[in-house]
């Protein structure tokens, strides 16, 4: 049974559409004030609404007033407040379902939520902030401790929204630069393609050594800048958009995009694929980017003369791609950092190539977003293997039904 809610004693407030501030400010309260915000009160008693109104509208605050969850759910969908005071039983929905609800919804759960009770047991308190709750005061409140309170959670959350913004900036500067320099990068490594071999033809070897080391270096600052763009695609907006791929037409395309380097260092590719149907639902892009980097790297780190294994199998419910080689494999330190960005590991690539340290930080994040699995076995100096499990598709599994 949901005990009494006391209110405390201040003056009569006005109407409760929405709260005004008086002009009248306490000299105390005039000092550090934040800036006026739109709070949502949540109460199924509208003495306690007014109560609180009074108290945070005097301040200059919007008072967005709700009787009940569903309301306050409708009065967020209009509009979104900057903090939320939510008393925490009420009849029929809630305080803790409603604070729920908001934290599954991307566009309302970071606003903070400061729940309000008359009940001051410790497993309600709890509940409460399990719920997503930032805050807990107990009913009869004092006015004070309301605004301190109130002005502590709306000065975190500026600061949150600020941090956030600028976060937002340097990303999109730097993938703004990013772009640009890939470009020009492009443009430099083609040129130094050519002019390398212009001068292999020359037989000058002091040449031939200096157009080397430019070719090498344009190649390694251009796959970076690609990964780089790759990484922050995957780190923001990535959205995959899933469709019916047959995995085995994508790891046999990928094969072929690298028979030419695994001929340059006598490695030999042996794919092995199931005999049925393979399809998954996936993201084309990121699927294809996700087996070009792991070939890429089973290549680029296996000494001359080895193999590479790829294969494709069928699970109960998935499909799985595992890429095998026969390189140095991984120490237990270079598993414990292999998903970091920029993680560089034991290994080198054994034919001068490029390696930024993004490609299997890129790999993890683009597998988990198309509801996949990836996992790694290594033994030090036999090899590795790294096996993608993707989603089959079935009749009850359709491409429409598939969520991120």
């Amino acid at each position: 049974m949901k005990p009494a809610a006391p209110v405390v004693s201040l003056p009569p407030p006005g109407p409760m559409a929405a709260v005004s501030a008086s002009p009248a400010l306490p000299s105390r309260l005039a000092l550090n004030e934040a800036p006026p915000a739109r709070i949502l009160v949540v109460d199924d008693q509208p003495t306690n609404i007014q109560v609180v109104g009074s108290a945070l509208g005097a301040l200059g605050h919007e008072i967005v007033p709700a009787g009940d969850g569903p309301t306050a759910l409708k009065r967020l969908a209009l509009r979104c407040p900057d903090l939320i005071l939510l008393d925490l039983l009420m009849p029929g929905m809630d305080g803790c379902e409603v604070c729920r609800q908001l934290k599954e919804n991307a566009e309302w759960k970071d606003i903070p939520v400061i729940f309000l009770s008359a009940a001051d047991n410790k497993d309600f308190i709890v509940r409460a902030l399990d719920a997503g709750g930032v805050d807990y005061i107990t009913k009869p409140f004092n006015q004070a401790e309301l605004i301190s309170r109130v002005r502590t959670q709306l000065a975190l959350k500026a600061a949150h929204d600020r941090l956030r913004q600028l976060a937002e900036d340097k990303d999109e500067l730097l993938g703004v630069l990013a772009h640009d320099m890939k470009n020009y990068l492009g443009g430099m490594n083609m040129s130094a393609e050519l002019l390398h071999e212009g001068i292999d033809r020359l037989q000058d070897g002091r040449l031939a050594k200096l157009s080397g080391n430019i070719l090498r270096s344009t190649a390694q600052l251009l796959a970076f800048m690609r990964e780089f763009l790759a990484n922050a695609a995957a780190d923001n907006g990535f959205i995959p958009k899933p469709t019916t791929l047959n995995l085995t037409d994508v790891a046999t395309g990928v094969i072929q995009q690298y028979q030419e380097a695994a001929r340059r260092k006598k490695i030999e590719i042996r794919a092995e694929f199931a005999a049925s149907t393979t399809t998954v639902l996936a993201d084309a892009s990121a699927l294809d980017q996700v087996l070009d980097n792991l070939l890429s790297n089973a290549i680029k780190f296996s000494p001359c003369g080895k193999r590479v294994f790829v294969s494709v199998r069928l699970t109960d419910q998935q499909v799985e791609c595992v890429v095998q080689d026969e390189g140095p494999g991984f120490t237990a330190e270079d598993k414990a950092r292999m998903f970091r960005r920029y993680g560089r590991l034991s290994a080198r690539p054994t034919g001068g190539e490029p390696s930024t340290g993004l490609g299997l930080s890129i790999v993890r994040k683009l597998v988990q977003a198309m509801n996949g699995e990836l996992t790694c076995e290594s033994t030090p100096g036999r090899g590795t293997a790294f096996a993608v499990r993707l989603p089959r598709f079935t009749s009850s599994n359709p491409a429409n039904a598939w969520t991120s």
